[in-house]
């Protein structure tokens, strides 16, 4: 028996639990694209998969509605891939192992990828209903959101003719999202020289911390690892000679870190020292977090007599420099729209090569000049370092449009629905409404979705009952937009 069998709404949730068997981290799209089309052609709707595995379905109108405009619903096809420490799961294999637990659902160990699969059950629900009044749909399925937004940087607007656009990959009910921030993903390279030293080798683990995404989640200011280790690691530096080996952690830019390694060699007679001012900075950071991290944990282990290449003085004093000073977390709030974020960045990803140290940032915000002016921050602690960076990704700001007829129905519809006033919002993470407005400027889009809690992390959950508000509310809308 399917797990989500009996979960209401039963036609949403058993799409959502047949994608979730479908392997589908981002650039591992092909399956979960393929099975879309598949989904169409045995319903005899039409259907359009482009070369990088977009999917476009078309529904027509149900009758009273043959000759409204079309509605694009859109959602995206991968999902973030992060896992508890010590799980076996696969992502490239493995189906999500889904349960319910406190009116949500879940999966073991992982994230569930109700961001954004939740957005491709529905709309795969609303191609298939047969009691759904609707206008001509235009279901666009994009691949590969969660890293540069090349699906949304690749869609054809010849193929569809509708205006107006939902996009359902918000985490929040009640909100609905009219902009996002602009972001810049900036990938550096610190030059390292090597040499062979001995001493005691000192290995250090920073995890447990609960991370999450780096957009939505970045003004609660949980503690990224990569920040953390650098702050110890220019204490111990500060206090004895010690030599860096490597440091390594975090698999995405948009994932605020939860782990980071690092292994420094110091002397023998000063390695009870070094593992004192560990101890002393665990204590310190606990004291600095409350209760925010409850799960924070320093793990050391020490190998005495150790003959290790490290990198030199001078490699080390640059990287524990870059790590102490490059700036990180909120950077500030929107001056319209009180509470709302405006900046920030992420130090997501650091990784050890044999002759220099590779890094990973998010910049975002819905500034134009903002996110270039903190761009602009980054690349000169980099240049000042020695260090060369590259923007692999950039994507703009998605303004507010003032004039939304979209909106107005959503707004309006929602009063009727809950019997208030939705939240107007803009978003602190990207959205592919702000490729898609760039690229067709006649587009009018709002987002909205259920409450996902925690997304980007292995305590992501999908709220049941919200998700049963929402579909009702999307449904609604649809009978609204004649």
């Amino acid at each position: 028996m399917a797990v989500l069998e009996k979960v209401e709404p039963e036609k949403v949730f058993r799409f959502f639990e047949e994608l979730s068997r479908i392997p589908h981290g981002t650039f591992d799209t092909r399956r979960i694209s393929d099975y879309c089309v598949a989904f169409a052609k045995e319903r005899g709707l039409e259907v359009i998969q482009d070369k990088v595995g977009n999917v476009i379905i078309k529904k027509p109108g149900t009758p009273g509605y043959e000759d409204s405009k079309p509605v694009i619903l859109q959602g995206h096809l991968d999902m973030v891939c992060e896992k508890k420490p010590g799980s076996a799961h696969d992502f490239t294999k493995d189906a999500l192992e889904l349960y319910v637990e406190d009116g949500f659902v879940k999966a073991k160990d992982t994230t569930l990828g109700g961001d954004d699969c939740i957005a491709v059950a529905m709309v795969m629900a609303v191609l298939d209903s047969s009691d759904i009044a609707h206008p001509p749909i235009e279901g666009l399925f994009t691949i590969d959101e969660e890293v540069g937004m090349t699906g949304a940087k690749a869609v054809d607007w010849t193929l569809l003719k509708g205006r107006m656009l939902i996009n359902i990959d918000s985490e929040e009910e009640g909100i609905l999202t009219t902009g996002c921030a602009g972001g810049i993903q900036y990938e550096t390279r610190i030059p390292i020289h090597r040499e062979k030293k001995s001493g005691s080798l000192i290995t250090i683990k920073i995890h447990g911390l609960k991370g999450g995404h780096s957009g939505a989640e970045i003004h609660k200011q949980r503690g990224n690892a990569h920040k953390m280790m650098g702050r110890l690691l220019y204490r111990i530096t500060k206090e004895m000679p010690a030599d860096l080996v490597e440091i390594n952690g975090g698999t995405k830019d948009n994932v605020i870190a939860m782990e980071s390694m690092a292994e420094i060699l110091v002397p023998e007679f000063q390695a009870e020292k070094a593992i004192g001012m560990i101890r002393e900075m665990t204590g310190i950071w606990n004291e600095e977090f409350l209760n925010d991290e409850p799960d924070l944990a320093v793990d050391m282990k020490v190998s005495h007599d150790s003959t290790v290449d490290v990198c030199d003085q001078y490699s080390t004093d640059r990287i524990v420099a870059y790590l102490e000073i490059c700036p990180d977390g909120l950077q500030g709030f929107n001056r319209s729209l009180k509470g709302v974020v405006e900046s920030s960045l992420n130090i997501g990803i650091v990784e050890t090569a044999s002759d220099y140290i590779r890094t990973v940032h998010l910049i975002r915000s819905s500034v134009e000049s903002r996110k270039t002016q903190l761009f602009e921050q980054v690349e000169q602690c980099v240049k000042a370092l020695g260090g060369t960076g590259t923007i692999t990704s950039e994507y703009p700001a998605w303004q507010f449009n003032p004039d939304s007829r979209l909106r107005r129905i959503m707004e309006d519809t929602y009063e009727d629905q809950y019997g208030a006033k939705p939240d107007i919002s803009t978003m602190h993470a990207g959205l592919e409404c702000g490729l898609f407005v760039g690229q067709q400027p006649d587009l009018d889009c709002v987002s909205v979705g259920p409450n996902i809690p925690d997304v980007h992390s292995f305590r992501e959950r999908l709220d049941i009952e919200s998700t049963v508000r929402t579909w009702e509310y999307l449904k609604k809308i649809l009978e609204n937009c004649r």
